[in-house]
């Protein structure tokens, strides 16, 4: 008997190491979080007013700002120069708020200088929006009629996930480098704590997406036994 790939016993074993890999960097990533969030920056600046003194100087006066809704979902939209705050870290005074603030400004600075890897990110949004959704389609259709040739386009299909969420990981490490580099040269950071608060946030998004590309991989490569195994059933 056939089972969907989402619910056989084998996809949750082939995906298990990524499961725990992502529930553990959950745990870090909310005890890094809750820990710098009580901690207050020596400034005194809410994450507002850290991105807004940071974008004037960089020279970027056409971004805009925006509050957003929901627990760390501030982000930087290239199409239209906003960067997105969620309350917590807009009107925050937190080292942790100090930190994603300048983080996403590092997103924004990418994009005022054209970084390669950003705009190639960007690039191939659309090519994995249409792949994640045809690919399922090619698959179910290919595994059910037994046509190993329709499974491994769905395969193909799906692999523009998995490239971009590594095309993700450089682009999120580099904003964090240059958010850094601009808290400090800036006098944003005053003690060692506060770098030190800074680096484990910083670190413990960028884990987010070590544990995504965990995530995309393995479940591409149990696509990839699939439509293999159904190659050497037809042999």
């Amino acid at each position: 008997m056939f089972f969907l790939p989402t619910f056989n016993i084998n996809y949750i074993i082939f995906m298990l190491p990524a499961f725990i890999l992502s529930f553990v960097v959950q745990l870090y990533v909310n005890s890094s979080y809750s820990k710098w969030q009580q901690r207050q920056n020596r400034s005194g600046l809410t994450g507002a007013q850290v991105a807004q003194s940071l974008s004037e100087r960089i020279g970027f006066y056409d971004l805009k700002f925006k509050g957003i809704a929901g627990r760390l979902t501030d982000h930087y939209d290239p199409r239209n120069k906003t960067l997105s705050l969620s309350k917590d870290i807009s009107q925050g005074t937190s080292v942790a708020a100090m930190a994603i603030a300048a983080h996403e400004l590092g997103h924004a600075q990418q994009d005022q200088e054209n970084y390669f890897l950003m705009k190639l990110r960007s690039a191939i949004v659309p090519m994995v929006n249409i792949g994640t959704s045809v690919g399922w389609i090619f698959l179910m259709i290919g595994l059910v009629l037994q046509l190993s040739n329709l499974a491994w386009l769905g395969v193909i299909a799906f692999s523009a996930g998995a490239i971009f969420s590594i095309a993700t990981l450089p682009v999120e490490l580099n904003a964090s480098k240059r958010a850094r580099a601009l808290l400090k040269t800036n006098g944003m950071i005053v003690t060692q704590e506060e770098q030190r608060g800074v680096n484990q946030v910083l670190n413990a998004a960028a884990l987010t997406y070590v544990a995504a590309i965990a995530s995309s991989v393995l479940q591409l490569l149990y696509f990839t036994s699939l439509a293999g195994g159904l190659g050497r059933r037809r042999r």
